[in-house]
C-alpha cells in the first residue's frame, strides 16, 4: 500500500490519540531544562534522558552523547544510517529542548513549569508553559508524527535521523564541534527545523530565508578614572556624549544604516515576490498596534514586511556608562559602552559588517578617545533555492492540511544552525513550524496555540508521505 493510500489512517490515529499526545508534551514541559543557568544542569540531562527514551519507543536507536555543554541526543531507525531501506530520501530532523529563563517570574499567571491548557482572551485554546512554543511543542509536533506512522503501519515513509540539542537559546556554542565530531552519523539528503512560524492562526507557512547577525561590544575610554563634573566638566572628553553622537548617526532621516558599505551586495526581491508579499497586507495597525505603536521605523521607501523581513538592520541593544544608581552623583564616565547588533540578508557577509561598523566607530573618534570591541556573536544570512523538491512537496501538504495556500516567507529572525548545516554537513534546510506571533517566547506566559500542536502533528504526518513520493 502507497504512503498516500495509508495517510488518512495516520491523519485519524493522530485525532484518537491527540490527549496522550498533549499529555506527552507536558511531561517533557514539567522539566526546567534552562541552558543559560549552570543550577538547571541535571534538569537538561533529564529532559535529554526523556526524550531519548520516549523517542527510543518508536523503533529508533537512540542515545544522549556528550557535548562541552548540555548533551545532545541521536536517533536513528534501528541504529542504521539509512534505516535499512535504500532508496528514499533521508531527512536529518532537528529541534532543542532546552528554555529560555522564566524571569521576571512575578510577571506569570501561573508556574512557568506547570503547563496548562486554557483559553486565551480571543477564545482559542492555549497552551501555557516555558517551552509549550520554543521548541519543545514544536519539536514533538514532529514526533509524534512519527509515532502515528509508526502505530499504523509499523514503519516510517522515509528514513529519519533525529538530532536534538540543549544549548539552541545560549546560541548553540558547543553544537557546531558536536555536528564536526559526527558528521558521519548526520548524512542527509536535507534538513527539517520546526523552530518557524506561520503567518496567521489558519495560514500555514515555509520560511525561505533567514537574516544573519552580527553582534558586536564597542567600549569608548576617555579619561583614566571617573571625573568630578563640577571639576573637569567642560574640559575633559564625555565618553558617553561621545558614544551617543557615534550611535545617533548609524541611520539617516530614511531610516537607512548610514555606515560605508553596509548595503553591498543587498539586492531587491524578485518583483513576483514582491507582489505576493504587498497582496498579504501586513499593515501598522495589525503589526505594531498590538505592542504599543504605530509608525514602521524602518527605510521609509520599503514596505513593512520588508523591513521586518528581507532588510537588513542595526539595532542598539543596550547602553552603558557612569552612575546609573538612584539618586545623583555629578561624574564624568571614563567609559561607555553600548551592544549593537545588525540583522543581515543574503549578500552581506558578517566578517565585513563587523569590521565596517569598526571602521566608522573608530573614524569618528575625538582626540583622547580610545574605542575597544568585543565580538559576541555571527551568522550568515540564508536564502533557500525556491524551486526545492522537497520544498513544494512540504507545501503542498501544508496547503492540503490547512486549506489556505501555503506562504513562502522570508523570516527577520535568524537561526544559525541552518548555516551550520549547510556548512558543516552539506544540507539544506526546509523550514516548517507553527508558533504565532503572540506565542510570547522568550516572554512570560509563553504560549502555543492548542491548534498549532494538533494540525502540527497532522502536517508533519502529511508532508512525510509527501517528501516520501516527491522526486529526488
Amino acid at each position: 500500500m502507497s504512503n498516500a493510500a495509508q495517510l488518512q489512517p495516520v491523519l485519524d490515529r493522530i485525532d484518537a490519540d491527540f490527549d496522550n499526545s498533549l499529555e506527552r508534551l507536558f511531561a517533557l514541559l514539567r522539566i526546567k531544562s534552562i541552558s543559560a543557568d549552570p543550577a538547571f544542569a541535571g534538569d537538561c540531562r533529564a529532559a535529554a534522558d526523556h526524550l531519548a527514551a520516549d523517542i527510543a519507543t518508536l523503533g529508533f536507536a537512540t542515545e544522549v552523547r556528550p557535548t562541552a555543554g548540555h548533551p545532545a541526543i541521536v536517533a536513528k531507525p534501528n541504529g542504521k544510517a539509512n534505516g535499512g531501506r535504500g532508496g528514499r530520501p533521508h531527512v536529518l530532523f532537528y529541534g532543542h529542548y532546552d528554555v529560555q529563563p522564566v524571569d521576571p517570574l512575578h510577571l506569570w499567571h501561573r508556574p512557568p513549569f506547570e503547563p496548562v491548557v486554557t483559553d486565551h482572551a480571543d477564545g482559542r485554546k492555549i497552551i501555557v508553559a516555558r517551552g509549550a512554543e520554543d521548541d519543545k511543542g514544536q519539536l514533538m509536533t514532529f514526533v509524534e508524527a512519527c509515532r502515528a506512522w509508526k502505530s499504523v503501519t509499523g514503519s516510517l515513509p522515509v528514513d529519519i535521523t533525529i538530532v536534538i540539542e540543549g544549548e539552541e537559546e545560549i546560541g548553540s556554542k558547543n553544537f557546531v564541534p558536536f555536528l564536526e565530531a559526527n558528521k558521519d552519523d548526520l548524512k542527509a539528503d536535507f534538513a527539517l527545523v520546526c523552530d518557524t512560524g506561520m503567518w496567521d492562526p489558519d495560514t500555514p507557512a515555509i520560511t525561505t530565508s533567514l537574516r544573519g547577525l552580527v553582534y558586536d561590544e564597542v567600549k569608548i575610554k576617555a579619561a583614566n578614572r571617573d571625573l568630578h563634573s563640577g571639576i573637569f566638566g567642560g574640559a575633559a572628553q564625555n565618553p558617553i556624549r561621545v558614544l551617543t553622537r557615534i550611535l545617533g548617526g548609524l541611520h539617516d532621516e530614511n531610516g537607512r544604516i548610514t555606515i560605508p558599505g553596509f548595503y553591498d551586495g543587498v539586492k531587491d526581491l524578485p518583483p513576483d515576490i514582491l507582489a505576493q508579499w504587498k497582496n498579504l497586507n501586513l499593515t501598522p495597525e495589525s503589526f505594531l498596534k498590538p505592542i504599543g505603536l504605530s509608525l514602521p521605523a524602518g527605510e521609509k521607501d520599503r514596505l513593512l514586511i520588508e523591513q521586518v523581513s528581507s532588510r537588513p538592520t542595526c539595532d542598539i541593544n543596550g547602553i552603558l556608562g557612569g552612575y546609573t544608581g538612584e539618586g545623583s552623583k555629578t561624574v564624568i564616565a571614563a567609559e561607555a559602552s553600548a551592544k549593537v547588533s545588525f540583522r543581515l540578508v543574503e549578500g552581506q557577509q558578517p566578517d565585513r559588517i563587523r569590521q565596517a561598523f569598526r571602521d566608522y566607530v573608530t573614524a569618528r573618534l575625538p582626540a583622547d578617545c580610545a574605542a575597544e570591541f568585543i565580538d559576541h556573536s555571527n551568522a550568515p544570512a540564508i536564502a533557500l533555492d525556491w524551486n526545492m523538491k522537497p520544498l513544494a512537496a512540504a507545501r503542498r501538504a501544508l496547503t492540503e492540511e490547512w486549506g489556505k495556500e501555503a506562504l513562502l516567507i522570508g523570516s527577520g529572525a535568524s537561526i544559525p544552525i541552518v548555516a551550520d548545516f549547510k556548512r558543516t554537513l552539506g544540507l539544506d534546510t526546509v523550514l516548517v513550524g507553527f508558533g504565532l506571533d503572540d506565542d510570547n517566547i522568550h516572554s512570560p506566559n509563553e504560549k502555543y496555540d492548542l491548534k498549532s500542536f494538533h494540525k502540527g502533528i497532522r502536517s508533519w504526518a502529511r508532508i512525510l508521505a509527501a517528501l516520501a513520493e516527491a522526486p529526488r
